[in-house]
Formats: C-alpha cells, structure tokens, sequence
C-alpha cells in the first residue's frame, strides 16, 4: 500500500492506495508547529481506525506548501513508518516543462495536480481551477507544458479577512447560498464570497483560455475542498476532488529505481 500526502496551509489531505485505487481519503487541520511525533501517531492512529495495519504501508509520498512541515512529517515517515519518504520538490522525474520564469516557484500541489490531470486524461489541454485556502489556476497543454496560471484567495481566507477587518461583521459558515441578493448581514457574506468567487474563477478561466489555447477549449478540471459547491455552475467539466492525490502517486511511481 501507498500512502500520499497533501500538505496545505490549513490542513493536512491524505490518500491510501492499493494497486493504484483510493482505499482511504482523510483530512486533518494542522500548523507548522506541529512535531514528528503528532504527525506519525495521528497517520497510524487513522489507519488502525480504518482498519487498516500500518505495517502494510510500503512507500509514502507527499508534498507540502508549508516548508516548515517537510523536516518534521520526514521524520515522522522514517521513525514510525521506517520509509524515507518520496517528497516533490524541485529536481525530483516529473515529465513536465514548466514555463514558468522561475520553475523553483511554482507550488508543488499544482505540479501535482497537473501531473494527476495528465495522467488521467492523457492528450488533452487541461485547466485546472483549484479551490483550496488560496484559489489557484493552472494552464496545462497536452504536450506536458505548464503554461502558467493564476492564484487569488480562497473562500476560507476572504471570510477570515472580512470577520478580522470589519468589526461588526460575524464569522459565517462557508456554503452556497439560495439567492444572490441577501436580507441578513449573514447571508450577505455568504452570498459575497460564493459569488464573488464565482465570477472571478469565471473571468479568470476565460483570460486564460484565451491567452493560452486560443480557438481550441481545454478541458477544465474543478479540484480542491471547495470546488464541490461549484459543481452546478459550469464552470467546470469533470470534478476530481482527489486530483492532488493521484499527482503525488503518478510522481512517486515515476521517480521509483
């Protein structure tokens, strides 16, 4: 078994998997604070309670936006795993060109993913809209080039900065909301943020299309926490929430002796 790992700024997305097939999907809040020792027991702690024994994990692989968190779930894959873990940074097979003016730059989720949309829809020009903490966009085209992309805020952190700026305005739950035109102070944030969203990821997608794949339309992915509440809205083709998973999984598989 295989076990992948997502490390965000707010959490932690991880995967098992048995003869390439998602077995397990789990999710944990964490912080850079967070030791070894936490890392390792929560990760055999969620397998023994899914019924799975830890022993019978063979590779780990992850990736982390967070630079703070490698060194300690490094540690933790080595003392309570006994596996050095696959980790993708920079250097590391990924069979993608990346046409960014400083290729070190870009974040190692959307290496992932563009790596996971290749794979799972091979010869195809690919978006991909991922609504995580920060809303990123990522041009990819069937010749494995990564043209470029975009990134703004999520949802999580436009409520946040809404709830820590404007003094009388409430923390909300993030959902989407049945009208656009609000009568409470609650669901007019709910309805700002959902909407708002919206009709960035909308200008946003349609800029890049256009700069990078002209006449031709890609294939546009929707992946990443949030992107479920927007399955309804058309901006996207296919729904792969697990995209980053997969990713992590085809790249450790390609850098194997």
């Amino acid at each position: 078994m295989i076990l992948c790992l997502d490390v965000g700024n707010t959490q932690i997305y991880g995967g098992l998997y048995e003869n390439a097939r998602l077995k397990l999907q789990f999710r944990k809040h964490t912080g850079p604070e967070a030791s070894s020792d936490e890392h390792g027991i929560f990760l055999r702690t969620v397998l023994k309670e899914n019924g799975i024994e830890p022993d019978l994990i063979k590779k780990i692989g992850f990736s982390s936006v967070v630079p703070e968190m490698i060194h300690s779930l490094k540690n933790a894959c080595q003392r309570y795993f006994t596996i050095n873990p696959f980790i993708l940074e920079p250097g590391v097979k990924t069979g993608l060109k990346i046409k960014y003016k400083n290729p070190t730059e870009l974040g190692p989720d959307r290496i992932a993913d563009a790596i996971g949309a290749l794979n799972m829809f091979p010869a195809r020009d690919v978006l991909i809209m991922g609504f995580g903490t920060a809303a990123t966009f990522s041009a990819v085209n069937s010749a494995r080039e990564y043209l470029g992309g975009a990134i703004m805020p999520g949802l999580r952190i436009s409520m946040e900065a809404l709830e820590r700026n404007a003094a009388r305005l409430p923390r909300v739950q993030i959902i989407k909301p049945a009208v656009v035109c609000a009568r409470s102070t609650v669901e007019g944030i709910q309805s700002g943020i959902f909407y708002g969203a919206l009709g960035a990821a909308r200008e946003i997608s349609s800029g890049i299309i256009k700069e990078c794949f002209g006449e031709s339309k890609p294939l546009v992915i929707g992946t990443g926490g949030f992107a479920g509440m927007y399955s309804e809205c058309g901006l996207y083709d296919e729904l792969v929430p697990d995209l980053v998973l997969w990713g992590i999984y085809q790249c450790l598989m390609m850098n194997q002796p």
